[in-house]
Parts: structure tokens; sequence; C-alpha cells
């Protein structure tokens, strides 16, 4: 009997997750320094605005906006899910570990260096830069006898994203771009257009599949990679795509968004509670609720003080910075 409850109780939660991520949407898209309409909200998602000048104009920036913001933070979402995993560290995230401070110093080196360079070859960049971040910190983490502990990735993190966060900000006072290289790197969606997400959601979705794909090997690599071994699993070709995964989403994420800490830390720690430790669940449904969670950053951002923004940068890091907290204290005695 029990068993035969657990899928049911399973898609139930999951029908709660997409709701509660359809809700949101439904909410971002209404409120803001103009508050729209159901119909005018019918027609903006039909692109039928017949000539109205309000219809179009939500339709070119708040629409894409906020399908920037739920494409990001299931991004960032799953790569904290990702990395949790294989290093079994509690703290994993992309903005914690150099993965989005690298991809916002060669994000810096693109403008100072290539200012004639597209979104997609901006995008590159920043792929580049996540996984010079990631190969810093596993690299200084490693390097000490004992291997890679929770305690030295979270230390060498620290480090390594002072360190290119002041590349970052050294070339943009020796190029005097750094105007242009704080308007990518404020960790905002204003501005975001149609080709930005076109360019981006291949990218993501892509990478989303794969990580459900991969998501049975990754609950065996984070229990314990020597059973894995002796189950017959491929760890160095499995490991090696996920890690790929990784520099895919953040870099996808950190191209549109700049420095989006806390995302990748605190979803998956709430589906894990939610839905258990099997990333067959966790990984789908970090998707879905760090969509719905970037969609509400993004609302309250606009809406606390409209006309004027709150930076999601900061709504996120109020959000996240106690919950960070609570997770070092709860699971501090790991940490070594």
């Amino acid at each position: 009997m029990l068993g035969s409850r657990q899928p049911y109780s399973f898609v139930f939660k999951i029908a709660i997750g997409c709701a509660a991520l359809a809700v949101m949407f439904l909410l971002a898209m209404l409120l803001g320094a103009k508050d729209v309409t159901l119909r005018e909200l019918w027609l903006i998602l039909v692109n039928r605005g017949g000539g109205d000048d309000k219809i179009a104009m939500l339709h070119e920036i708040r629409y894409p906006r906020e399908v920037a913001a739920m494409l990001v933070g299931a991004a960032l979402a799953v790569a904290g899910a990702i990395m949790q995993g294989l290093t079994r560290n509690p703290l994993a995230d992309p903005g914690l570990l150099g993965l989005t401070a690298g991809a916002n110093a060669s994000l810096a080196v693109a403008v100072a260096l290539l200012p004639a360079l597209n979104y997609f070859g901006i995008m590159l960049f920043c792929f580049v830069g996540a996984a010079l971040g990631m190969l810093l910190v596993i690299g200084i983490g490693a390097v000490k006898r004992g291997g890679l502990s929770p305690f030295r990735i979270v230390l060498a993190g620290s480090a390594v994203s002072a360190f290119l966060y002041a590349v970052s900000d050294g070339i943009g006072l020796l190029f005097k771009t750094s105007k242009d290289v704080t308007m990518w790197t404020s960790g905002g969606l204003i501005g975001t257009t149609w080709g930005q997400v076109q360019a981006i959601s291949p990218i993501i979705a892509g990478s989303l599949i794969v990580a459900v794909v991969l998501s049975r090997p990754l609950t065996i690599l984070s229990l314990n990679e020597e059973a894995a071994v002796g189950l017959g699993l491929r760890t160095v070709h499995v490991k090696a795509v996920l890690y790929i995964l990784v520099i895919l989403l953040a870099g996808a994420a950190g191209a549109l968004v700049g420095n989006m800490a806390f995302i990748g830390l605190m979803i998956p720690h709430i589906v894990r509670a939610m839905f258990g430790t099997r990333y067959s669940a966790v990984i789908p449904m970090s998707a879905v609720w760090g969509a719905t969670f970037m969609l509400m950053a993004d609302t309250l951002g606009r809406t606390l003080y409209a006309p004027f923004e709150t930076p999601v940068v900061a709504i996120v890091a109020i959000l996240g910075l106690p919950f960070f907290l609570f997770v070092v204290r709860k699971g501090v005695k790991s940490l070594s």
C-alpha cells in the first residue's frame, strides 16, 4: 500500500510545483510599474497588440524578461544541485565556488578587448571563464593532502572569487569600461531582449534535459563513489559530463545576469526537504522551484518601490544570506 501511494504523492508534489510556477509567472506579468489586465496579458502572450503601444512595449520588455528569469533560475538551481551532488558539499553553489566570478572576469575581458562582440560571443567567453574559475577552485582545493573536503572547497572558492572579481575591476579601470561591465554584472534582468533569450534558451534547455538523464548516476555518486564504481558506473565520464553541464548552465546564466549567488544553494536544499535525496526528483524540481523563486525575486524588485527598481541581486542576497548561515550552522560538523 505504501509503495502504491508514493508515485501519487510524487505526482501531486510536481503538480504543486508547476502550479506555483504558473501562478508566479502570471503575477510577474501582471504586476509592475504598469499593471496589466488579464485581457492585456492575453494580447501580450499572443503578440496581438493591434497597434496598442502599451501591449507592444510589454511584449518586448516584460515578457522576455520574465522568460529569462525562469531560465536563469532553473539553470542556477540545477547547477547548484549537480555541484552539491558531485562534491557532496552542502555549500556548493555556482556563485560561491568561482564559476560566476570566472564568468564575470572573462566578460570584462570581452567588453574591454572586443567591444563589438555580439551576445553569443560574450556568452562563449562566460563559458570559458566559468570553466577557469571552477578549475582554479578544484585545483587549489586539491593541492593539500587529503583531497577536496567541503571546507577547503569553500575557502578556495572564496579566495578565487575575490581574485577574479579584482581582475574584473582592474580590467574595467584600466580600459575605462567599468560602467559597461557593471551594467552586465549588476545581477539584473533590465533590458533583456528576445535575442538574448533565444541565445541562452537552447543551451539551458539542452543542459537541463541531459541533467535529468544523468540524475540516477548522480544519485549514486552523491552517496558513495566506490559503490558507483562497483556498480559498473563510468564515474570519470559521468563526472566530466556533469561538470560540463554546470559550466554551461552557470555560464549562460552569468552572461545574462552576472553575479547571482545563493539560488543554487537554497533551492536544492528546499527541494530535498520536499522530495528526498533522489536526483531523479531533485533535478527537475530544482528547475521548477528555481524558476519560481527567480520570478518572485524579480517581481519584488520591480514592485517594491515602483516605478524605481530594486536590483534583483539584492533581493536574492537578502533571502539567501540567512539561509546560507543556517546551512553552515546545521552542517558545521561536516565541514572539516
